[in-house]
């Protein structure tokens, strides 16, 4: 009986959580580039976005980028805008809509769509038989990308 009014609790409790799953990059709503709703459903973590923006195995913004905010970082890049100020530039949904995909607000930047999994060129197979089949992986994935533009967001002039 004890049982049975435990996993009633569980159910019960269960049932009254909102279930918010990520949006899927092929199912982002692009508007002007801008994309307003959250893609994880969860706040961004500004500390695990500048963990994200100087990680060479993730997004890695500093390579092209300077961030003033981070003088302890090494090597910054200056072929991107800097982003000191982004904050006051850009809304939230405009970074989220430029971290996930730039080429959706500005046509014709190198700057690779972070959150992205069909559509590529793909010179591989030209050259080395050796692109790969199918759908790929985002380079981050959606928390990730709320991480990111939760950083971005503390980045004010």
């Amino acid at each position: 009986m004890k049982r049975h009014a435990a996993l009633g609790m569980i159910a019960a409790a269960l049932a009254a959580t909102p279930v918010w799953s990520e949006t899927a990059p092929t199912a982002v709503n692009y508007e002007e580039g801008a994309i307003a709703e959250s893609l994880s459903g969860t706040p961004g973590d500004p500390a695990s976005g500048a963990k994200i923006m100087t990680t060479n195995a993730l997004g890695n913004c500093v390579a092209c980028h300077a961030i003033a905010a981070m003088p302890e970082v090494p090597f910054q890049g200056d072929i991107g805008p800097a982003l000191d100020g982004a904050a006051d530039r850009w809304t939230e949904a405009q970074l989220r809509g430029i971290v996930a995909n730039a080429k959706m607000t500005f046509d014709g930047t190198f700057m690779p769509a972070f959150y992205k999994t069909e559509g590529f060129v793909r010179p591989g197979n030209a050259y080395t038989g050796k692109a790969p089949e199918g759908d790929l992986p985002p380079i981050l994935n959606a928390q990730q990308i709320e991480d990111v533009v939760a950083y971005l967001m503390t980045l004010k002039e």
